[in-house]
């Protein structure tokens, strides 16, 4: 079985993040930089020689043993240690200590909640959560973080299972919108329909004008109707992300 001697090699290879497939009843592992295939497989990386320390598979990293072009053919269908590398950086699984495991775990986890925390909060009082109380309210759901998926898209995940033992929503943006009072009248009607509560709904010099609390799922489809019935002649200003009780502030 062949395998890497030199120092050089050696020495590259020994600070590294392992990922590892099984297929054909072997195991294949490539050698990446630390943090890389993470951000690789969030598309962050892009460029794979800063993921890869080498584009060789191994069967063993850690002790040098080089797959073989037959191995190769015979579990992936192709000999090309390129296309395997990918792969496996795509499809493989990310070995790491116990400790690293933890600490990436309890990281993500924190993010999250900051996420939470900054779109949301209590109906009842309009007052943002504190993040440790999100933490908490993760902990008593059993939210298990998922390292192939990104914060954002596990937040809007946690924000509906939290409903179960908090009371929370997604902070509303408060928007003015001016329109036509000759072309505006359909969309004026679907605006107040999509908002939490309207602030201000005033008509004056062939104008409407209106204050409204409007959930931030609905901001696209607000904007895109303005544009249609309106004919571009309508406006939207933001003027606030998150709606607060007076004397409190937005995380």
């Amino acid at each position: 079985m062949s395998k890497i001697f030199t120092p050089t090699n050696q020495m590259r290879l020994t600070n590294v993040a392992i990922v590892r497939m099984k297929k054909t009843g072997k195991r294949f592992e490539i050698a990446c930089y630390k943090n890389k295939v993470l951000s690789w497989r969030s598309k962050v990386e892009k460029d794979i020689d800063e993921v890869l320390q080498s584009h060789t598979v191994f069967l063993n990293v850690s002790k040098g043993q080089v797959a073989k072009k037959e191995e190769l053919q015979k579990a992936f269908g192709t000999d090309d240690s390129t296309k395997v590398c990918l792969e496996i950086l795509e499809k493989g699984e990310l070995q790491v200590s116990e400790k690293e495991r933890h600490a990436q775990l309890e990281s993500s986890l924190k993010d999250i909640a900051t996420i939470v925390a900054d779109k949301c909060v209590n109906p009842e009082t309009k007052r943002p959560y504190p993040v440790t109380m999100i933490e908490k309210g993760m902990k008593d759901i059993h939210f298990s973080v998922k390292p192939n998926r990104n914060s954002k898209q596990q937040a809007l995940d946690v924000i509906k299972q939290l409903g179960a033992v908090m009371p929370i929503e997604r902070a509303q943006m408060r928007l003015r919108v001016r329109l036509p009072a000759r072309d505006g009248k359909h969309a004026r009607k679907r605006i107040r329909e999509m908002s939490s509560s309207v602030e201000e709904d005033d008509c004056a010099d062939g104008q409407f004008t209106m204050v409204c609390l409007l959930d931030p799922g609905h901001f696209r489809e607000v904007d895109e109707l303005i544009r249609a019935e309106t004919k571009g002649r309508g406006q939207m200003e933001l003027l606030s992300l998150k709606e607060v009780r007076e004397g409190d502030s937005a995380l």
